[in-house]
C-alpha cells in the first residue's frame, strides 16, 4: 500500500510539473517579478578548481624534457555569496555576484629530483571572488527560462601567502595574492511560488599568473614553471 501511494505522489507531482512547463495552459508564478531595475538575491553553491602549468622553452624555443613534473589533485569545495542583478531589458541584465569560496588542490611533483616525502603539497584557498557578468536569457517559456552568462572576475586569496620569506625549500607552497580571470557559463531560472530559483553551471578561467617562484632559481619545484593559472568549475544554487 506505501508503495502505492508513493506512485501515484510522484506521477502526481510529475504530471504537474509537465502541466507548469510545457502546456498551453498554465498559471504562471511571480509574473512581474523580473520588471523591477534591481534584484537582490543569494547563492551557495560547490566548486572545483586545478591549476594549469605552462613549462618554460628551451633558448631554440622547443619544449623542454622535463625530469620533473606537476599532477593535481581537485577536490570539491564551497562557496556562498550575495546577488545584485541590474535588469537592462527583457533579455539582458548586468550581475554583480560577489562571494566567499573554499578551494584546496593536493600537488604531486614527479621526478627524480624529489625524495618521497617531498614530492606533496597541499594548497588550500580561501578567495573572496567578485564577479561582474552579463547574463543573456532566452524569452520566458511558462514558469522558465534559460541562460548563458559570461564576464570577468577578480579574486584575493587570503591563503597565498605570497610575502611569506619560506618556500618550497622548507614545505611552503607559494600562489599570488589577487588573480584576474573570465567566465562562460549556462543555467535556468525557475520561477516557483514564492521565489526564483536558478541553478547554473560556469567555468572560470586565470589570465594572469599566480605562482610565486622559490628564492632560489635552480629550485626543482618552480624553476621549470613559466606560469601557473587556476581553471576552476562552479555549480551554483541562486535564490532571489
Amino acid at each position: 500500500m506505501k508503495r502505492i501511494f508513493i506512485a501515484i505522489a510522484v506521477i502526481v507531482c510529475t504530471q504537474d510539473m509537465s502541466a507548469q512547463l510545457f502546456s498551453k495552459e498554465r498559471v504562471r508564478n511571480l509574473q512581474n517579478y523580473d520588471k523591477p531595475r534591481l534584484n537582490w538575491g543569494y547563492t551557495l553553491g560547490f566548486n572545483t578548481y586545478d591549476f594549469n602549468f605552462d613549462y618554460k622553452a628551451t633558448p631554440d624555443g622547443e619544449e623542454p624534457l622535463l625530469t620533473n613534473d606537476v599532477e593535481v589533485a581537485r577536490s570539491i569545495g564551497f562557496n556562498v555569496g550575495l546577488l545584485g542583478n541590474l535588469r537592462i531589458n527583457d533579455y539582458l541584465d548586468l550581475r554583480l555576484e560577489p562571494q566567499v569560496s573554499f578551494v584546496r588542490r593536493d600537488l604531486t611533483f614527479t621526478g627524480p629530483d624529489f625524495d618521497e616525502n617531498q614530492r606533496f603539497r597541499e594548497v588550500t584557498s580561501t578567495y573572496v571572488h567578485i564577479p561582474l557578468l552579463l547574463k543573456v536569457s532566452t524569452k520566458r517559456l511558462n514558469n522558465f527560462k534559460p541562460f548563458i552568462v559570461g564576464g570577468v572576475s577578480t579574486s584575493i586569496n587570503l591563503s597565498s601567502n605570497e610575502s611569506n620569506p619560506d618556500d618550497n625549500s622548507v614545505g611552503q607552497f607559494r600562489t599570488k595574492t589577487n588573480t584576474n580571470y573570465f567566465e562562460l557559463g549556462f543555467g535556468i531560472d525557475f520561477y516557483l511560488f514564492y521565489f526564483k530559483f536558478s541553478p547554473s553551471i560556469r567555468g572560470v578561467f586565470a589570465m594572469t599568473d599566480e605562482l610565486v617562484a622559490d628564492n632560489d632559481p635552480n629550485s626543482p619545484y618552480t624553476s621549470a614553471i613559466d606560469k601557473m593559472s587556476s581553471r576552476g568549475v562552479f555549480i551554483n544554487f541562486t535564490f532571489q
